[in-house]
């Protein structure tokens, strides 16, 4: 594999301006398949702000302030459970739902008279002792982590042990059938939610791109965030960035420091849909740098792109990029790639000895943090892709034209540009698709493939 540092304009592929709107009926068929999957009685989904994954992708209702639960059982029905101000907020909910103030998930101080009692709730809606119950959390267990006698659920205690004295039946724990990375619901995503991945994503990986093209040295961390233009998109986490030599350069956020010239830096930006960071140095130029750690980093995205498709397990790929890291001294820090949704990192089947296949319908990061990096340096190259099949893509490029014709344009760019031999289900989402530039004075100057 050559590398060679070349002048690259990158294409204004255009950027979505209006929020895409996903039907009510995805909505609900998603809360049908779940309650199937689940097989009990009922099936109840946690949420709150920081968790909010799940609760999100069956209800279209994120809580904003506080905890939130999503009843379902027979016949279809739906409870949707909020507190004080996430009562007004519910009628952002895409399913038919029937909206039940549960006061004791209101933050405290607030009125908590009038409904407080979450057992009390349970049984009018006709939870019973003899009834089956699955609960799902935000995330899940595996074997080897279970500890014998406590619980493995996700959910907070209050909620799980409330459920526990309404119904005498063992309660089950069922996030996998939404988070599972190969059998999990949320593993796949319809086109609809496809369009919603590249909203996030296109716009994330452009306000990163702004703030690389506006850096300048001497001005201060939050002035070189300013200029990522952000509008107010929905956060995956919180926005990124560190420059220094004397410092670790990774999550932390922007400050007033100084920029000055030989800092290590990275920045990510990351909005519903997708994450996009970038990391380098603040120079015009280093071959040091450029030969010992930008160009054997960039081998493993290279590889990644290159060897990324359906039917590719996650294990395979795991060894793929961690072989080609190897040979310049490099290793994951963590898996070189993972599932995204709303939430930055849903689950990954990207790991040693994974037999799970990438399939189509999945959306995936391509974060490769490489490890070991000593103090004030840094690379990064992370973007957001989807898997698709030619079904997949024939139904999006009917009903979604323009998306489609900017991931197009995007999949010509990184062959003809960066050089990169993708395979034909790799869709591009992000704005700055595989342009790696490790001198942030020299943005134009990113590593291409020969």
């Amino acid at each position: 594999m050559k590398l060679e540092l070349r002048d690259i304009e990158i294409p204004d592929f255009g950027i979505p301006q209006d929020v895409p709107v996903i039907p009510s009926s995805v909505y609900e068929e998603r809360c049908n398949k779940a309650y199937e999957a689940a097989a009990a009685k009922w099936l109840i989904v946690y949420g709150d702000r920081e968790h909010f994954g799940n609760l999100f992708y069956l209800s279209g209702f994120d809580p904003r302030f506080e905890e939130a639960l999503l009843i379902m059982g027979p016949n279809k029905v739906k409870y949707l459970l909020v507190g004080n101000e996430g009562y007004d907020y519910s009628a952002r909910a895409k399913i038919n739902t029937e909206v039940l103030l549960c006061q004791s998930f209101s933050l405290m101080g607030q009125d908590r008279s009038q409904a407080p009692r979450l057992d009390h709730i349970l049984k009018d809606i006709g939870l019973e002792k003899n009834d089956q119950v699955g609960i799902c959390g935000w995330k899940y267990l595996e074997e080897n982590e279970k500890i014998t006698g406590s619980s493995t659920i996700f959910v907070p205690a209050m909620i799980v042990e409330c459920i526990r004295s309404v119904v005498e039946c063992p309660t089950s724990d069922v996030t996998e059938i939404l988070m599972h990375p190969s059998k999990g619901i949320r593993a796949y995503n319809e086109v609809e939610e496809i369009v919603s991945l590249e909203f996030g994503a296109s716009r994330s990986s452009l306000a990163v791109m702004k703030i690389i093209e506006g850096l300048k040295t001497g001005m201060t961390e939050f002035q070189a965030v300013s200029n990522m233009g952000y509008a107010g998109e929905p956060l995956t986490a919180h926005v990124m960035f560190s420059a220094g030599k004397d410092t670790i350069i990774g999550l932390s956020s922007p400050t007033s420091k100084k920029i000055a010239l030989g800092d290590g830096v990275t920045t990510a930006v990351g909005y519903w849909g997708g994450l996009s960071c970038r990391a380098g140095l603040v120079a015009e130029e280093d071959e040091a740098f450029l030969k010992n750690l930008a160009k054997p980093y960039f081998k493993g995205v290279s590889t990644w792109y290159e060897n990324a498709a359906i039917g590719m397990s996650g294990g395979t790929l795991f060894e793929k990029v961690s072989n080609v890291l190897a040979e310049g001294g490099l290793r994951p820090a963590l898996n070189p790639g993972h599932l995204t949704s709303t939430d930055e990192w849903m689950h990954t089947l990207v790991r040693p000895n994974s037999e799970e296949e990438i399939q189509s319908g999945m959306g995936m990061q391509l974060d490769i943090i490489p490890a070991p990096l000593s103090v004030g340096k840094a690379v990064n190259c992370e973007d957001s892709v989807v898997f698709a099949d030619k079904a997949l893509q024939d139904q999006l490029k009917a009903t979604y034209p323009e998306v489609w014709e900017r991931i197009r344009q995007r999949r010509l760019f990184l062959k003809n540009e960066i050089g990169l031999a993708i395979d034909d289900s790799l869709l591009p989402l992000s704005s700055n698709p595989g342009c790696f530039q490790p001198f942030w004075l020299s943005p134009d100057k990113m590593l291409t493939q020969k």
